[in-house]
């Protein structure tokens, strides 16, 4: 009887392997031990990321946003349950680990400063690692260009852009761990798991509890990412069996132990929530109310795909692969303009920086390039699962739903600033399957075409476009123009808790008149209400919040005005603290005018300040 050879439908790549052909390639597959030059690339990417959010703390701060973690967090750290003592619309961990960190620390704001530079470094690096196991074994360069692709995260990783703790940005670097763990499943887990190695045990186990992480960090980009990865592994192991139906094929062990690792997790998770916070306070506040207020319509969640230059950029890299793939491959320069149409619309998004001058026009040219990238990086995936189905042409997709759960909060100009390291993971399949792809044909003796190879070279334009325009969009805060940046000096915060802080303007100087005056004149036992809730007051005075809401915003604020005012009644609140001259445009207060007309039958006006006026219940 033949001996039928046995699948192995991890150990192969959904693009076709040169290893065959090139020997080094088929070493650089199977190496992944750590070096002093990768020692050297992680530092580096770790100090360059760490040091860009260090100088964007050091010239501002977004109080808005700002305060609303670490007024939580506070409230955390004294004992409140959320959900059950007060609404909150947010999962737990990012307002968590603030609270642990004041509990562990104290009040100091630049503790949590190096919390986001910290952690925005190491989302650098853990981007790099998986970027560069994308590319081992699929290109010569693998390392050096993997290095490429994760240098513009130096400008553009999760904390470069908004640089204080963020759900967004700690959900994301939860994300690039499970990733990197689940990356590292594919190679080679099947032998592994067969010599039962009690590490490789342990690592499933860790992927599977990384897996359920995102979504107590972010609801709307960790539910769809939960969902579809189980439904996904439960997919790989009924395939697995269909293949092999007389015995377990192999990397079925591997699989059901992270499943068993996430389930384990998410049921720990739902005993703990069942002891605190109840889980029905949780699902209620954290699905129900906050998809009621933040959930976009279908019209809007397809907004991304709606950029006029999509077109065009498509053409150029449809007709791009037409040429690379027909007879016209082997005239001389017929691969140089496929190149040249390839790089089309990253160069014409460098060009941009020349051709305007406002900071919002040159940020949305390179925001531009995400339904670019979007729409082939979809693509890409469904070739390739269609080709073999496997855990490493799955995680591609895992990439994509997160990205577009992360899109459902506030579309493409509002929701990136934290995503971009999973863009270039999706970058980084791209030039894997540019340096696999099989061109009819070999570039003529003499040819130009011949000293730039397809892959490294659109590799370094897109490193080059990113880095470039992404130092100057986070140089120009154009993401962050829902706050007014005045030109002018930078003043610094003088009171010890707000150690760090500094913004241009007026701001700070104003609230820390606010935080003298509530010393002098206002008990620690007095409640109060701060509309619309832009400062960090009770971080700054370690005051216990008695009012449920923090934030009067749309996203945070169940209450209407009138059960605003009998909330304020029924918590005995004595002072009310409108805020005049506010950092954010625009005030988000759900109406705004009824609020203070229903408030203004039980407060009087007591004191006005330089930015704020003070009002107490007689």
């Amino acid at each position: 009887m033949p001996v039928r050879k046995a699948h192995r439908p991890d150990s192969e790549s959904a693009y076709p392997m040169q290893k065959r052909s090139h020997p080094q390639l088929a070493s650089f597959q199977h190496t992944d031990c750590w070096r002093l030059r990768d020692s050297i690339a992680a530092a580096a990417l770790f100090l360059a990321t760490a040091g860009v959010i260090l100088w964007q703390n050091a010239h501002l701060v977004i109080l808005w946003d700002l305060s609303y973690v670490l007024d939580s967090a506070v409230r955390i750290a004294l004992g409140q349950m959320p959900y059950r003592d007060f609404p909150f619309a947010h999962a737990p961990l990012t307002f968590l680990i603030q609270a642990a960190i004041i509990r562990l620390t104290g009040r100091v704001f630049f503790h949590h400063v190096l919390y986001a530079a910290t952690v925005g470094g190491l989302s650098t690096v853990l981007a790099w690692r998986i970027a560069l196991h994308t590319l081992r074994g699929r290109l010569t360069a693998a390392w050096s260009v993997s290095l490429l692709l994760a240098a513009p995260l130096t400008v553009l990783g999760i904390y470069c852009i908004l640089p204080h703790p963020s759900y967004d940005c700690d959900c994301i670097f939860s994300i690039l761990c499970a990733v990197l763990l689940l990356q590292r499943l594919t190679p080679d887990a099947a032998a592994r798991f067969a010599s039962r190695s009690g590490g490789s045990f342990v690592h499933a186990l860790l992927a599977g509890a990384a897996l359920v992480l995102p979504l107590f960090f972010k609801q709307n980009i960790g539910l769809p990412l939960l969902l579809v990865t189980l439904a996904a592994i439960l997919l790989l192991i009924a395939v697995g069996f269909l293949r092999r139906p007389l015995a377990s094929p192999p990397g079925i062990p591997a699989l059901l132990t992270v499943l068993v690792g996430a389930l384990t997790t998410l049921l720990a998770a739902g005993v703990l929530l069942h002891l605190t916070a109840g889980v029905g306070n949780y699902l209620h506040w954290t699905i129900g109310f906050a998809a009621q207020r933040r959930l976009p319509g279908f019209k809007d969640m397809l907004g991304v795909y709606a950029n006029p230059s999509l077109p065009w950029m498509l053409m150029c890299v449809a007709v791009a692969l037409a040429l690379l793939h027909s007879f016209l491959n082997k005239v001389r320069w017929t691969r140089l303009l496929a190149l040249a149409l390839l790089a089309a619309p990253f160069l014409w998004t460098l060009f941009t920086l020349f051709l305007y001058d406002d900071a919002d026009e040159r940020g949305d040219s390179l925001l531009a390039l995400w339904p670019l990238l979007l729409v082939l990086a979809v693509a890409l995936t469904l070739v390739n699962l269609w080709r073999n189905l496997s855990l490493r042409t799955v995680l591609p997709a895992l990439v994509l739903v997160a990205i577009h759960g992360t899109l459902l909060s506030q579309q493409l100009w509002g929701s990136t600033y934290a995503i971009w390291p999973l863009l270039i993971l999706l970058i980084a399949e791209m030039i894997a399957f540019l340096a696999t792809l099989k061109l009819p044909g070999a570039a003529l003796p003499g040819d130009i075409t011949r000293r730039f190879a397809v892959a490294p070279t659109m590799a370094a334009v897109i490193a080059a476009t990113l880095l470039v325009c992404g130092a100057f969009y986070t140089v120009s805060e154009e993401r962050l123009s829902y706050v007014q940046l005045p030109d002018g000096p930078v003043l610094h915060a003088t009171m010890q808790p707000l150690a760090g802080m500094a913004a241009p303007g007026n701001f700070l100087p104003g609230f820390e008149e606010l935080l003298r005056f509530s010393n002098e004149q206002i008990s620690a036992t007095d409640g109060l209400i701060l509309l619309p809730g832009e400062d960090p007051f009770y971080f700054a005075t370690g005051r216990a919040p008695q009012f449920p809401v923090l934030l009067f915003d749309p996203a945070t604020d169940p209450y209407s005005p009138a059960e605003l005012v009998e909330q304020a009644r029924a918590h005995t609140i004595r002072w009310l603290i409108v805020k005049r001259e506010l950092q954010i445009k625009e005030d988000p207060t759900p109406q705004r005018e009824a609020t203070l007309h229903a408030l203004m039958q039980d407060f009087k006006l007591y004191r006005q300040l330089q930015s704020y006026d003070v009002y107490r219940r007689p």
